[in-house]
């Protein structure tokens, strides 16, 4: 069973970050307006921000769960982090976690290390006894390696950025 809504305040330095709430849901439950809100931030942080075009509303988005860090004092008023974890079978054999963001203002201050923590405990609920595969930007291969990640496959672009296929094995309860 998903955890629906869990208050966290985090110690980001921008105040209108603060609180921050934190939602875990499926794609059927998000409202119209927290799904356009983190479009928006999606957007932001892959299309203008890194430059790329793609198609970023790429049909996995219904066969999610997505883990979204709210701002302000009504949920849905600024996607702070956001991530998808995609069903298994989807995109790969094992459950996938994808388009892991961090808008401008809250990085730096550990939110990411929070977002991906939070996944993975969500993806172990969901999914146990599976590993979590994912298709990292090559620079944040450290990033993921320290979450226990490893690389299984050569670097390769992606929407003209090099990516890496890394996988997080499962970890069988003895």
């Amino acid at each position: 069973m998903p955890v629906k809504i869990t208050a966290m305040t985090a110690p980001l330095a921008s105040p209108f970050l603060l609180p921050l709430t934190w939602r875990f849901c499926a794609f059927a439950e998000l409202s119209v307006h927290e799904l356009a809100q983190i479009y928006r931030a999606r957007q932001q942080v892959f299309s203008i921000e890194q430059h790329c075009v793609y198609l970023d509303a790429d049909g996995r988005d219904a066969a999610s769960h997505h883990l979204t860090a709210w701002s302000g004092e009504h949920a849905a008023t600024l996607v702070v982090a956001y991530a998808r974890l995609v069903a298994p079978g989807v995109a790969y054999t094992e459950p996938s976690m994808g388009r892991v963001i961090t808008i401008e203002a809250g990085r730096g201050r550990g939110l990411g290390r929070e977002l991906v923590g939070r996944l993975l405990r969500h993806a172990q609920a969901l999914y146990p006894g599976q590993g979590v595969r994912i298709s990292a930007q090559s620079h944040l291969e450290a990033f993921y390696a320290g979450f226990g990640f490893e690389i299984i496959g050569e670097r390769y672009l992606e929407d003209g950025i090099p990516h890496t296929e890394m996988l997080l094995r499962a970890v069988n309860a003895s």
